[in-house]
């Protein structure tokens, strides 16, 4: 896991974990308005983009490496941990394994509902999609899956070139096996729930199981939004969500 950082140390510390097929670029847009009054991390997921070589073990794994790096740069605290997605799983797992690790937490469309039959398609979906990822004919047709502003295509295609198959795989397998877990109603952070009324139903379904399990959360359920569109395609709308919610 590698890490960029916007603004001075000095300042409460941010930590936003991008999605799946992502990398700490996602958040770019978002650091940057933030850099004036936060000290923003942007961690690269293991087995993304410029830590492609890495393999990608699971959402746990992916946790226990992001707690380390806060006990050892930021003395175990941050101001505030967040995440879309995939790193908004990580973000779950890591409020389940230390509850007292942030004062704020937001998580956008963090899928915490099994999805059944994921283990026995994991392994065709690899297969028919691996090939497929390098043609930026497909990679195209991806970025408008995942919500990505045109400006983020190029990122996004060089960076598809990195994943390995077991990546891949192992995403695939964590994402879609990740269900939420009793230690979550022991965090102490004051937790925004988001997601898109335009999400599947096991994302909207999701959001309100987290609002239920962690007390005094707040939902925001984003009206004509899709999945990632509130924080990719609207940062100003989500930087503005998240510096009123850090006022409460």
């Amino acid at each position: 896991m590698l890490f960029h950082s916007f603004g001075s140390p000095e300042k409460p510390t941010v930590i936003l974990l991008h999605g799946a097929g992502l990398s700490w670029w996602a958040y770019r847009k978002v650091a940057e308005l933030m850099a004036e009054e936060y000290y923003v991390v942007l961690p690269t997921i293991d087995g993304y983009g410029e830590d492609g070589a890495e393999t990608f073990e699971s959402i746990e794994c992916s946790a226990e490496k992001l707690i380390a790096y806060i006990k050892r740069e930021h003395h175990g605290h941050v101001f505030a941990i967040g995440g879309l997605s995939l790193g908004a799983q990580i973000a779950v797992e890591v409020l389940c394994q230390q509850a007292d690790i942030a004062d704020y937490a937001v998580l956008e469309s963090a899928l915490v509902i099994p999805i059944p039959g994921t283990r026995a398609m994991a392994a065709p979906a690899v297969s028919m999609s691996y090939g497929l990822i390098r043609k930026r004919w497909f990679s195209k047709l991806q970025s408008k899956a995942l919500s990505l502003p045109d400006e983020m295509f190029e990122d996004y295609f060089a960076d598809s070139m990195k994943v390995s198959r077991k990546s891949l795989m192992n995403t695939l397998l964590s994402n879609g096996t990740y269900a939420l877990k009793g230690e979550l109603s022991r965090t102490q952070a004051k937790t925004l729930i988001l997601v898109g009324s335009k999400e599947v139903s096991a994302e909207i379904k999701s959001a309100n199981k987290l609002h239920e399990a962690i007390s005094g959360s707040e939902l925001f359920i984003a009206p004509g939004l899709k999945h990632g569109e509130l924080s990719l395609i609207h940062p100003e709308m989500f930087v503005g969500k998240l510096n009123a919610f850090f006022q409460k």
